[in-house]
């Protein structure tokens, strides 16, 4: 055996196959037809000088009000004999600039505006802000029509009109997620860095917003069309004899019942760009939003989606609360598959507490998460293996029959209870809610429930501390909420999803202990995820060791606390420091896990094992019994000496 640390492999970059902007915006079909819309009509636009087009101007008495199809004019011609098609290419030359350019006008203007209220805050941010709400006061349509009065009729002063009718849509918007952005962190660090609030607002805080400004204008450009044709239509836009879609429209409304096609075309052609202009929007802001760069452009339902090609068949155990086997849940990015768990058999009786361990990124997670459904599809997918509940197998359960075991047969207590408890509701309201979800009880039953709950878990003061927001309890206090909540419909299996990690050690401890006091009370079977061995050793019957989405190591606490077989666990045990022992050497482990969308063959551990041999890279690693109740994923396991086989 190899006696010194192996050297890790440098592993050959690939390319990544996330999906790009323009991959994300053609799987959506919606938004693709819109940008093929949107695009032929610019082009017919730009192009409209070196088209054979007839002269949009010249009129003709002679050929007024020809019909659509018409020998040399395919749409017909207007009262004066002005061929349309031609009219109606110039006329969208000039919509759509004016269009764009007062969007790019009020975003600037009102962008701006909205990052310094935002950034600067006090006085400076209240006076912009009352000059912002002025404007507002009056019915946008109203505003730009007195605009243009004061400013005379023409295009150009049609525009500046809707430009600044359109500016405090983008100064409150901008506003409100600079105040968000202004108070966090990264700000603070640019203050300490030395950065003058100039490089701060234009460096750190409009990076941020610039998606936000770019989605705004994307979805009201189709607007500023409408409201330009709109001052055009009443005559204060575009004037004769220059064509627009508005005035168009406005020139035909006196013809309506007798040649009807000359008001039709403008404005099929308003509302077609308008259509095309806002699902285009919708589709860019789908693509610029992080959380839907999945690879598919719709946002998590309410459960896992199961796709499993085979159904394992798993004999019931009267005492057994949770029994899985060969559970593998992916995630499909792209072109890649992320096996996040590929294939986990957990065991987990009534009244017993199991620990998995393993570094961040091993999988813990997302097997409890998986337990019920709650990975986010797109784009997890739950593709093998069984889960049974009390003798039920959860996979294939209904979505009604998973919701009804929320909350009530199988709790989750997560890491952060600040982000769990909903900050706009008292912690009464939210445990009261939790117990009528699943019991047929009046509030005031249900009130004083909640009051015994709260006071199981050690809260003082419980009556009053229901009508506390979240905010008002410190850490420990809000965890204890939480584990409250997981106990108010007398659940069988709780998942604490490392629940003590956002906690001082002292405050850790008492969790810990009241776990552990509740589970003998209540009997009930706890499935404790931690990267710690040290809360391990306190609260977990048995404990499974993750690595790369396989569980490599089970057993009792005890046993692999004293002898470790699986050199992860090993390691990760090495890495605890020992009361009475300042001498120890704490170890670190060499290297990173491997990326779960390019496992190695064979052995994942390998790379970063100090007893790895040949025959570790070859094939897949089966579980292998070592001694009672206790198994390992290893060909060369430590300790194997001491035992019991």
């Amino acid at each position: 055996m190899a006696d010194t640390m192996a050297e890790t492999k440098p592993q050959v970059a690939r390319p990544k196959n996330r999906p790009g902007a323009w991959r994300l915006l053609a799987n959506n079909t919606l938004a693709s037809a819109g940008l093929a819309v949107l695009a032929i009509a610019i082009l017919l636009a730009i192009a409209a000088p070196i088209l054979p087009l007839a002269d949009p101007n010249a009129t003709a008495p002679a050929d007024r009000l020809l019909p659509v199809l018409a020998d040399g004019h395919l749409l017909g011609t207007d009262a004066l004999g002005r061929d349309i098609l031609s009219r109606l290419i110039w006329g969208t030359r000039v919509s759509l600039a004016v269009g764009i350019s007062a969007t790019l006008i009020a975003a600037f203007f009102g962008s701006l505006i909205g990052l310094v209220a935002g950034y600067a805050g006090g006085r400076v941010d209240s006076a912009l802000m009352r000059g912002i709400d002025m404007v507002m006061a009056f019915p946008y349509i109203l505003l730009a029509l007195a605009i243009v009065a004061a400013l005379g009729p023409g295009l150009l002063n049609a525009l500046y009109a809707i430009a600044v009718v359109n500016i405090p849509f983008f100064a409150r918007n901008i506003r409100g997620i600079t105040v968000g952005l202004s108070r966090r962190e990264f700000v603070d660090a640019a203050r300490l860095s030395g950065k003058s609030h100039t490089q701060i607002l234009f460096l750190e805080i409009l990076p941020n917003v610039l998606p936000i400004i770019i989605i705004t204008m994307s979805t009201t450009i189709g607007w500023m069309i409408l409201e330009t044709a709109g001052l055009s239509f009443l005559g204060l836009g575009a004037q004769p004899p220059q064509a627009d879609l508005g005035s168009m429209l406005g020139e035909g409304r006196k013809i309506l019942f007798t040649a009807p096609h000359v008001s039709i075309v403008p404005g099929l052609m308003i509302f077609v760009l308008v259509m095309s202009i806002n699902l285009l929007g919708d589709g860019v802001r789908d693509v610029l939003d992080p959380r839907l760069k999945s690879g598919a452009l719709t946002r998590p339902v309410a459960r896992t989606a199961v796709m499993r090609e085979t159904v394992p068949q798993i004999a019931a155990t009267p005492d057994m609360t949770l029994d899985m086997r060969d559970m593998r849940t992916e995630f499909h990015i792209g072109g890649d598959i992320y096996k996040a768990v590929g294939g986990v058999d957990l065991q987990l009786k009534q009244g017993e507490c199991l620990g998995i361990v393993g570094e961040s990124g091993s999988g813990k997670s997302v097997t409890a998460m998986s337990i019920m459904g709650l990975v986010p599809t797109p784009p997890g997918k739950i593709v093998g293996g069984a889960a049974l509940l009390q003798g039920d197998d959860l996979f294939s359960m209904s979505d009604e029959e998973i919701r009804r075991l929320r909350g009530s047969t199988v709790s989750h207590v997560f890491q952060d209870p600040l982000s769990t408890l909903h900050p706009l509701f008292t912690v009464g309201d939210q445990l009261i809610e939790a117990i009528q979800a699943h019991q047929p009880v009046s509030r005031k039953e249900a009130e004083d429930r909640a009051v015994d709950l709260l006071a199981m878990v050690r809260i003082p003061n419980p009556r009053e501390r229901l009508k506390a927001f979240p905010h008002e309890l410190s850490g420990g206090m809000r965890q204890r909420v939480c584990i409250a909540m997981a106990l108010s419909n007398d659940a069988k299996m709780i998942i604490a999803d490392e629940p003590t990690t956002a906690l001082d050690v002292t405050v850790q401890a008492q969790v810990l202990s009241l776990l552990a006091t509740l589970r003998r009370e209540h009997n009930v079977a706890i499935l404790f995820i931690t990267h710690d061995f040290g809360v391990v050793s306190a609260i977990c019957d048995r404990v499974a060791v993750m690595y790369a989405g396989k569980i490599v190591e089970t057993g009792t606490t005890e046993e692999i606390l004293a002898a470790p077989a699986h050199p992860y666990t090993a390691k990760l045990i090495a890495c605890v420091p020992a009361l009475g022992e300042p001498g120890r050497r704490l170890d670190a482990i060499a290297g990173r896990p491997p990326v779960v969308n390019r496992l190695p063959p064979g052995c994942a551990f390998a790379d970063r094992c100090p007893r790895v041999e040949p025959d570790c890279r070859k094939g897949e690693i089966p579980m292998a019994p070592l001694g009672t109740g206790r198994s390992v994923r290893c060909l060369h396991p430590v300790n194997r000496e001491t035992a019991d086989v």
